[in-house]
């Protein structure tokens, strides 16, 4: 979809005049910026363009962000006992400043990152404020965005079409469809990515992905950005790319934090403010500048050719002292070293407010939440309608996966057809058909275990951002997932099954077909939610054993009584329905045997010529076809609400933390 952007400007204009305004919006206000050619990243270049994303502040207003953390401290459990992480570091994060949290490895810079940003709860102490005001949550998550380390962007979408989604999931009806388009191609065009627009991710370069990423969450303008090692597999060109760019956009009074393992001497002098972490203690935090003399008050002179980042971080793993005697130096990050303004040399100066106008701004947006009280952008019903939209998109273009998918229902109807061939009808060999329906049953259940098992812990790690950012509930993607796969599923489903009933010979009969059917989707239906259960809970190796694992005892009980059925004991009879398996198995054979004629025998007897007799032999006689069914839409729903609560534990660090913290426990005291 191209947008005319002057057709833009003139219905915003007249949208403005419509609702009172006395005069229309300035045309220069509307302008969308010049595209910034990825070969002219330069500092000056990005400074001359801060007048940028001018529709996207005047349109989707938040207020700017000051964080003050005090004597924040944590603790893990583990086997071996509690660890503490951070011991009661301090610290102040402004709007207008771009922050660098450095540090040597395992000095906790994540681990701060992630209380900051209220992805990580449990076992922490200390104070957190915001604006002076104790950190609400609720509100705190919808001013932040939280880009992770090991983010990932969605595949088989371009970064246009990414866009318009995140708009439409994180704007929701604040704007109009006019307004989305202006701000989406501000966007791309101040971050240098409007020539990619259609481009899809996964060909993106790694700077352009890293840079698609911070885009997506600027849709709703939010005063303050977590980047979890933005640089990580960067060039150095793609580094200073993207450090210049959230430069940038700090001032414009965003509040921009992120950590950074050693950056170079040039990097080092972008940021604002500088915080170093060593051992769980802040042994610096001020202008980047002061650094050096602030390290020859410890006694650890900097030569005038390093690179102080690197010098700063060497100076606290080769010097064992350095870390206790730089943080009493500091007071633990209570002191802070700063310049007495910061200007950006050769550039514009940050958006810095005062502490009232802050603190006045904050608490009205915070009131205008509270009357609003809704906890995300759109409803249950929109975010459902665009996560389906989504996936059915996605799937369609994975063209590679559905051949594969096609392949594999093809080949296996036709070898099943080719070993059961015509022994639907043939009263000499009713065990045989029997096993035809069980071999229908296995494909069904390996088939759509295994495709959730191997594909969505990937799945579950592109949806750690957008649910963590507020994008949509948790709810609604689940229920977008529950059903996008529907559609393919009955497809090749019946593709499947109208193959192999055809060539076994199995009467040709509309409803005995269809029943058929029926028990052999809801079987997949099942599996499938089985399979995203341990999808879930467990990585795809781990996954890989225990999806099997799991299904090859479920599959044992199904089938037992094969041939004794009248005499199945009863404690094997309640075994036997804790298996899902077994009523698909019961709804095939029933669809099959259940209200027949007797069956064609060429020999001179036949003992099975009966169909109710092989019903008998294999416990089924007194089975009911809609108990069946029941049945496995109960173990459906029981599968899927299993796996939705899997997926949220896993999707919140908090429960994670408490459960490894209570299995450490209880080995300790084994």
């Amino acid at each position: 979809m191209s947008v005319n952007v002057p057709l833009v400007r003139r219905a915003i204009a007249g949208a403005a005049l419509a609702h009172g305004a006395s005069s229309p919006p300035n045309p220069l206000e509307l302008e969308t910026p010049t595209p910034i050619q990825e070969s002219q990243w330069t500092p000056a270049a990005l400074e001359r363009a801060g007048s940028t994303l001018k529709a996207l502040n005047r349109m989707a207003k938040r207020p700017p962000v000051h964080i003050l953390f005090e004597d924040v401290g944590y603790t893990v459990s583990s086997h071996k006992g509690e660890r503490r992480i951070l011991h009661h570091v301090s610290g102040e994060f402004r709007s207008g400043e771009l922050t660098c949290i450095l540090g040597p490895s395992g000095a906790g810079k994540s681990t701060l990152l992630n209380i900051l940003a209220g992805y990580t709860s449990n076992g922490v102490s200390g104070r957190i404020t915001v604006n002076g005001h104790a950190r609400e949550m609720r509100v705190f998550k919808k001013l932040s965005s939280y880009i992770m380390q090991d983010d990932m962007l969605q595949p088989r979408l371009s970064a246009l079409e990414l866009m318009r989604i995140a708009a439409d999931l994180k704007l929701g009806k604040e704007l109009g469809r006019a307004e989305k388009e202006l701000i989406i191609e501000e966007i791309l065009q101040t971050l240098g990515l409007w020539e990619h627009r259609d481009t899809r991710s996964e060909r993106l370069s790694g700077g352009q992905y890293k840079r698609l990423s911070v885009a997506l969450e600027l849709v709703n303008n939010p005063p303050i950005i977590f980047l979890d090692e933005p640089t990580t597999g960067l060039d150095i060109v793609s580094v200073r790319q993207l450090v210049v760019l959230l430069r940038l956009l700090s001032r414009q009074g965003r509040t921009i934090i992120c950590t950074v393992h050693q950056p170079s001497a040039s990097l080092f002098s972008l940021f604002d403010r500088i915080y170093v972490l060593a051992r769980g203690l802040c042994c610096y935090q001020g202008a980047p500048p002061l650094l050096v003399p602030y390290l020859s008050e410890v006694g650890h002179v900097c030569p005038t050719t390093h690179n102080p980042a690197d010098f700063v971080v060497e100076a606290l793993v080769e010097d064992i002292e350095a870390p206790a005697q730089m943080s009493e130096l500091c007071q633990n990050g209570k002191l802070c070293r700063k310049l007495d303004r910061i200007t950006a040399r050769g550039g514009r100066k940050p958006v810095l407010h005062s502490d009232e106008s802050i603190q006045r701004i904050f608490v009205e947006h915070v009131a205008k939440e509270q009357t609003q009280k809704m906890e995300f952008a759109t409803t249950f019903l929109t975010q459902f309608l665009i996560l389906s939209k989504r996936m059915f998109v996605q799937n369609t273009r994975n063209s590679l996966t559905l051949w594969i998918q096609l392949l594999h229902h093809l080949i296996s109807a036709g070898l099943l057809g080719s070993i059961f061939f015509l022994v639907g009808n043939d009263a000499s060999a009713p065990i045989v058909n029997f096993k035809f329906c069980l071999s229908c049953l296995v494909f069904f259940m390996y088939t759509y275990i295994m495709i959730p098992v191997l594909l969505f812990p990937t799945e579950v790690r592109l949806l750690r951002r957008e649910y963590f950012n507020r994008w949509y509930s948790l709810k609604a993607y689940y229920a977008a997932l529950t059903f996008s796969s529907l559609p393919v599923m009955a497809s090749l489903g019946f593709l499947f099954l109208g193959i192999c009933y055809f060539m076994s010979g199995q009467l040709m009969e509309w409803d005995r077909f269809i029943l058929f059917s029926i028990s052999g989707l809801l079987t997949a239906i099942c599996s499938e939610g089985l399979g995203l259960l341990v999808g879930s809970a467990f990585s795809v190796t781990n996954g890989s054993i225990v999806g099997p694992a799991i299904a090859a005892p479920l599959l044992a009980l199904c089938c037992y009584g094969m041939g004794f059925g009248p005499t199945i004991e009863t404690s094997m009879r309640t075994l036997m329905s804790a298996s899902y398996l077994r009523y698909g198995l019961s709804g095939f054979s029933l669809s099959l045997y259940q209200n027949r004629q007797a069956m064609e025998c060429h020999e001179d007897f036949c003992l099975y010529a009966d169909p109710n007799l092989i019903l008998r032999d294999v416990g089924m006689a007194n089975d009911n076809y809609i108990i069946q069914v029941v049945a496995l839409l109960a173990f459906t729903a029981l599968h899927r609400l299993l796996a939705y609560f899997a997926l949220r534990y896993r999707l919140t660090a908090e429960f994670s933390n408490k459960f490894m913290a209570y299995v450490s426990k209880f080995l300790k005291h084994r």
